[in-house]
C-alpha cells in the first residue's frame, strides 16, 4: 500500500505534462481494448452519473481542492513575481563596484578617491568624448505614506551621476522630465507612484527636512520602478553624506572583459572593494525572499491539502458505502477487484481536476499582473506584479490530481476488498 501511494504521487507531481499525457493515453488504451479495461470504464460511467446525486458531498471534494490549487498557486506567483522583477534589473555587460565586504547598497560607502580610481580601469566603457560611462551613485532610504494603507513604509531614493541614463537604456520617461543636475528635483518610478500617496508630477516633497520638486516618471521595467531618482551631489549634500556614494554602476567595454575588471582591481593596493554584475547583484538579492515565498507557499499548500485530503476520503467513503450493493452484484456477476478501483480512483480524479481548474482560473483571473510590494534588500519597498504563468497553473493542477488520488485510493481498496455476501445484504 506504501508503494502503491508513493509511486504514484512522485509521478504526478514530478511529471511532465508529456509525460503524464502519454500515462493518459496509456489508459484509455487499456480501458478500450482490454476486457478488464472494457469493465473499468462501465463501472466509472456508473459511479459518475451519480455524481448529480452526492452534489452537496461532490462539491466538498471540488471546493476544498479549489483552495489549495488557489492559494498555493497565488503564493508561488508572488516569489515568482518578486524575483523576475529583480532578475530583469541589471545587464552581464554591466557592473556594480561597492564597499568590500558590503552585501547591499544600502551599508556599503565609497570615497569619492575609490569612485575616480575605478571609473579609470580599461575594461571600462568610453563615450565618444572619452569619459568613462560609469555613474556613482547614492541610496538613502525615506519614509513615504502608502496609498493602500496611509501607514508610512520606506521607499528607495536614488541619487544617480548623469551617466544613469547610458547605462540604463531601456528606462522610459513616461511623463514631465529628467530632473536638472544641482536643482532638488526628482524622476519617479512608475510603481512608486501606484504605490505611495503625493508623488504626482508637479508636486513636492519633504526629505531630511528639504523640499523636492517631482519634475517626471519613468517606466524602467524592472525593480528602479520602485525608486525615486534625484542628482548623487544633491542627495548626498540633503542626507550630509559628503562625497561619498553607496556604489559605483559602469559599462564594460564587452560582457567577457568583467573578469579582467576585477582582477585589476583586485590588483590595486588603494582600492578595496567587491564587484559583480548588475545581472548578478540583483539575481542574489531576490533569491532569500523568492526561497521563503516558495515555502511558505509550499507549507500553507500541504496543510490545506491534508484537509481536502480528509474531505474526499469523507466523500469517497460514503460513495462507496452508498453503492455498496452495486458493488457487490457487479463483483458476483464476474467483475474483478480492479475495475472497482479504477472506477473509485477515475472519479475521485475527476473531482479534483474540476476543483484544480476552479482554483487555478481563480487564481489567475485574481492575482495574475495584480501589483504588490514588499520589503527588499534595501530595507526600502520593491514594488513587483504577481506572475501567474503556465508552469505554476500545472503545478497546481499537478497538486489537485495527487490529492484526489490519495482520496480515492483507499476508498476505492476498500469497496475492491468488500465481500461480496456483505455488500448484497445493504439496503
Amino acid at each position: 500500500m506504501a508503494v502503491a501511494v508513493v509511486v504514484p504521487i512522485v509521478l504526478l507531481t514530478a511529471s511532465p505534462w508529456w509525460l503524464l499525457l502519454a500515462l493518459v493515453g496509456v489508459l484509455a488504451a487499456w480501458m478500450a481494448f482490454t476486457r478488464i479495461g472494457r469493465q473499468s470504464w462501465s463501472v466509472t460511467q456508473v459511479g459518475i452519473a451519480t455524481i448529480p446525486q452526492r452534489l452537496g458531498s461532490s462539491s466538498v471534494v471540488v471546493v476544498g481542492i479549489a483552495g489549495v490549487v488557489g492559494v498555493l498557486v497565488a503564493l508561488l506567483a508572488m516569489g515568482a513575481g518578486f524575483a523576475a522583477t529583480l532578475q530583469e534589473t541589471g545587464t552581464d555587460d554591466t557592473v556594480i563596484v561597492m564597499r568590500a565586504g558590503a552585501q547591499t547598497e544600502i551599508n556599503s560607502v565609497v570615497d569619492h578617491d575609490t569612485a575616480v580610481l575605478v571609473t579609470q580601469a580599461p575594461q571600462v566603457l568610453k563615450n565618444a568624448q572619452g569619459r568613462p560611462i560609469a555613474s556613482p551613485e547614492l541610496v538613502v532610504v525615506a519614509a513615504l505614506a502608502k496609498k493602500s494603507t496611509g501607514l508610512d513604509a520606506n521607499v528607495e531614493v536614488r541619487g544617480v551621476g548623469e551617466r544613469a541614463w547610458d547605462l540604463r537604456p531601456n528606462l522610459k520617461i513616461i511623463a514631465g522630465r529628467k530632473f536638472k543636475p544641482g536643482l532638488r528635483e526628482l524622476l519617479v518610478g512608475k510603481g512608486a507612484v501606484g504605490q505611495f500617496k503625493d508623488l504626482d508630477v508637479g508636486s513636492t516633497l519633504k526629505l531630511n527636512g528639504q523640499v523636492w520638486t517631482i519634475v517626471g516618471a519613468f517606466d524602467s521595467g524592472d525593480a528602479h520602478n520602485s525608486e525615486l531618482w534625484g542628482d548623487t551631489d544633491v542627495v548626498g549634500s540633503t542626507y550630509r553624506r559628503g562625497s561619498s556614494t553607496t556604489s559605483i554602476i559602469l559599462r564594460l567595454t564587452e560582457a567577457g572583459a568583467f573578469d579582467a575588471l576585477k582582477a585589476t582591481l583586485a590588483s590595486d593596493p588603494r582600492i578595496k572593494v567587491d564587484v559583480s554584475t548588475t545581472r548578478d547583484y540583483y539575481n542574489k538579492q531576490s533569491e532569500n525572499l523568492a526561497q521563503i515565498i516558495r515555502v511558505l507557499g509550499t507549507t500553507v499548500g500541504t496543510i490545506m491539502a491534508i484537509g481536502a485530503i480528509f474531505g474526499a476520503l469523507n466523500t469517497m467513503y460514503a460513495a462507496v458505502a452508498a453503492r455498496a450493493r452495486e458493488i457487490a452484484t457487479l463483483r458476483a456477476i464476474g467483475f474483478r477487484g480492479l475495475p472497482v478501483i479504477v472506477s473509485v480512483l477515475l472519479e475521485t480524479m475527476l473531482l479534483a481536476i474540476l476543483g484544480g481548474a476552479l482554483g487555478a482560473a481563480l487564481a489567475w483571473a485574481i492575482f495574475d499582473n495584480y501589483t504588490a510590494s514588499t520589503l527588499g534588500a534595501n530595507f526600502s519597498q520593491v514594488v513587483f506584479a504577481f506572475n501567474v504563468s503556465p508552469a505554476l497553473l500545472w503545478s497546481g493542477l499537478k497538486w489537485a490530481l495527487a490529492i484526489g488520488f490519495i482520496g480515492g485510493l483507499f476508498p476505492a481498496v476498500r469497496a475492491a476488498r468488500l465481500p461480496v455476501t456483505v455488500g448484497l445484504r445493504e439496503l
